[in-house]
């Protein structure tokens, strides 16, 4: 895992946007100095520093256990992920999000930071993460209008909340009293109970003047069963699409908590090996899934680290382009970077099996661009992906993305057969990447500093 990332210092030059050091400098999200951007640790809600605010968290509600019970985490609106950032320390992982927006490119001061990050917005569409996979959400002033649409925001946080997960809203609407604030507070209290979530906890820190609110998801869908109301109405599950929540509209009902989905996996660090309760049920799943672990874990060890041409201690963050179980990216687990594990979609859905493992991912068609800045990823993986892809589109565009998300001295491993290894090869050579290929499977190349003449 990585170190606290709270403190890291990044180059100016490779995020040069000084317009939120100055919109933001009573607040010391961030600060230039010299030919650096520090990042102290402020923020709108962290007036006493973030890992002030986090502790707070734990105090106020110690059932949370950063890092054991507490592992996987969505942060909504998270400016430059000061919040993901400084939980890295504590064994949690979370996934930053927020739109690129007048505040300039707070994602890309994250990633170059090695936070884990992607542009993402609550709108008209699902969040490319699958139902009950987060064991907890978190807004501070955000600037999400829940009640909005119906509700149906919240009722999108609810569907990739863990049942008996929680969520953390720090906003003004908590704790200020006057008839706009209290207005917004009562709609959100009204929205909750209808959705059968429960306050476990509000408190008030009157020396940050910060107030949170902590909402808990129920474990079973007993509570929507007996509401008086039929508002918002349970999803029918037989007719619910299930295409790894890419381009599908937000629901405007309820998903219902069936089967093993309301039991919480195993502490961390035992749930990354345990059987995830999501894995399919058929007789041979769990065999395949300790196979895979072995697998990984194995060529990693014995090829991965050491035996290609790869500077690992140079490497913070990696795309796993073609996830299956995450068994990559639990392989790597010891060492001092994050995987962002992609489940494409056009493949089996393993996305929630590496979210109960304690690891974050998200869904992708790799015939489109990926959420990201451009230069903003250390090393790309991927195991046996193209061969189908490109099937849908040219092996050109997928590699002119590889290059667009890489950043200039990082990687690109792909493991493949050799016809799709020699595709490659004269295409990264074009970009000016250096190309190695060895044990006839392995292709690793680095990408340059070259830019094109003007």
């Amino acid at each position: 895992m990585l170190c606290d990332a709270t403190y890291i210092n990044v180059w100016y030059s490779n995020v040069p946007h000084p317009k939120l050091v100055e919109y933001k400098k009573d607040q010391r999200w961030v600060v230039k100095s010299d030919d650096y951007f520090i990042f102290p640790g402020g923020g709108t809600q962290f007036k006493n520093g973030v890992n002030f605010y986090i502790e707070s968290i734990e105090k106020t509600l110690p059932v949370i256990e950063w890092g054991k019970k507490t592992r996987v985490i969505l942060d909504v609106g998270c400016g430059v992920a000061s919040f993901g950032g400084a939980l890295l320390d504590r064994n949690v992982i979370t996934m930053s999000f927020a739109p690129k927006d007048e505040h300039e490119a707070q994602i890309q001061f994250a990633l170059e930071r090695g936070i884990p990050a992607t542009l993402s917005v609550i709108g008209t569409q699902r969040l490319t993460f699958p139902d009950n996979s987060f064991d907890m959400i978190h807004c501070a002033r955000c600037r999400v209008h829940w009640d909005g649409d119906g509700g149906k925001p919240l009722m999108e946080l609810n569907r990739i909340l863990r049942p008996g997960g929680y969520f953390i809203w720090s906003a003004t609407p908590v704790y200020k009293d006057d008839e706009k604030h209290q207005n917004v507070w009562k709609s959100m209290v009204a929205l909750s109970e209808s959705i059968c979530w429960s306050i476990v906890a509000k408190t008030y820190a009157s020396d940050m003047h910060i107030g949170l609110v902590v909402f808990q998801k129920p474990i079973s869908s007993s509570c929507y069963q007996n509401r008086k109301e039929n508002s918002p109405p349970l999803c029918d599950l037989s007719s619910r699409p299930n295409n790894h929540s890419w381009y599908v509209p937000l629901d405007s009902c309820l998903v219902p908590i069936v089967g093993d989905s309301n039991k919480w996996p195993s502490l961390w660090p035992e749930r990354l090996s345990d059987k995830p309760q999501s894995l399919s049920s058929e007789p041979d799943a769990e065999e395949t899934f300790k196979g895979d672990t072995t697998h990984w874990s194995a060529l990693v060890s014995e090829v991965y680290i050491g035996g290609l041409d790869i500077n690992w201690s140079s490497v913070r963050n990696v795309i796993d382009m073609n996830a299956g179980y995450g068994g990559f990216g639990a392989a790597l687990i010891n060492l001092p970077l994050w995987v962002m594990n992609v489940v494409p979609v056009h493949e089996p859905d393993t996305l929630s099996v590496i979210f109960d493992r304690g690891l974050i991912g998200t869904y992708h068609d790799w015939c489109e661009s990926f959420n990201t800045y451009p230069r903003t990823f250390d090393l790309l993986h991927s195991s046996f992906l193209l061969g189908n892809l490109t099937k849908r589109c040219d092996i050109i565009e997928v590699a002119a993305e590889m290059d667009r998300i890489a950043r200039p001295g990082g990687y690109l491993l792909v493991q493949d057969s050799m016809e799709i290894i020699a595709k490659m090869k004269p295409i990264l050579k074009s970009l000016h990447w250096s190309v190695n290929v060895h044990q006839d499977q392995f292709l690793v190349g680095k990408k340059g500093f070259w830019r094109p003449d003007k």
